[in-house]
């Protein structure tokens, strides 16, 4: 994958993922069932938590470009399961009006700085998405059910990830490193970690015969499989790491300050 989703797809697909997982939460026993990869949360939590972001970011991205977020005062959040999900699709609705209203380019706030993600509508949709879909799958694992993100979303996602998330200018505490992400889909993304801070950049295939660079660190797995491991619910146990797994662990502790 060679480019990140187009604007209308981010939007219909977070369309879609927001559909699948009001359906989780339709398929839950209770409210009150626990979610496992958000052990603090039960499903009525998570509703809430997603609910109340997808209200805010609409308020943040109708206000274009600004220097500190919108506040907005606490919502009145349902209880009854059937009106909770009317609330939380109303939720959605006001980001998808939002984001279409706005378009891909105008700017907004964001809390993402010196990164390599815009700050843009754009690229809020494209955060958004990836919010939506890892949650989407907390609901599905609390009901039992948990399906992979679909191809599109979970390569874009890795991308994603780790331009809006990890790259940055703050500088890298540790020795300088290099780490390899390679989904077998067949998407890879290098992370380069310095003084300079970490910087990310897509692979090409490599050429026919052409062996691997040296690196400090590869993992390998499935794009849903990364995307998972990049917010922490899964481990590098459950994927192929080969080289120094103290720079993954380096990596999952370091909160870098801008």
């Amino acid at each position: 994958m060679d480019t990140t989703l187009e604007f209308a797809d981010l939007v219909r697909l977070m369309d879609e993922r927001s559909g699948a997982f009001r359906a989780a939460v339709a398929a839950a026993p209770s409210l009150d069932v626990w979610v496992p990869t958000c052990p603090e949360w039960t499903l009525f939590d998570l509703v809430r938590h997603l609910g109340e972001g997808r209200r805010r970011w609409a308020a943040i991205v109708a206000a274009g470009p600004a220097d500190a977020p919108v506040v907005l005062p606490d919502p009145v959040v349902p209880r009854e399961r059937e009106a909770l999900l009317g609330w939380f699709a109303a939720s959605t609705g006001e980001l998808l009006d939002a984001l279409r209203e706005a378009g891909p380019d105008r700017g907004c706030w964001t809390w993402w700085g010196p990164s390599q993600s815009p700050r843009t509508t754009g690229a809020v949709a494209r955060h958004q998405l990836q919010q939506v879909a890892v949650h989407t799958y907390d609901a599905q694992v609390a009901v039992g059910a948990p399906q992979p993100l679909p191809d599109e979303v979970a390569l874009d996602g890795v991308d994603e990830f780790l331009t809006t998330c990890v790259a940055t200018t703050a500088a890298w505490p540790h020795k300088p490193a290099v780490a390899d992400y390679h989904a077998t889909e067949g998407g890879s993304w290098r992370l380069w970690l310095s003084a300079d801070g970490a910087r990310v950049a897509r692979l090409p295939a490599p050429a026919a015969g052409e062996g691997p660079e040296a690196v400090d660190v590869r993992v390998r797995g499935t794009a849903h499989e990364l995307v998972m491991f990049c917010y922490g619910r899964i481990t590098m146990d459950a994927l192929d790491v080969d080289g120094d797994r103290r720079v993954f662990d380096q990596l999952i502790a370091w909160e870098p300050e801008v």
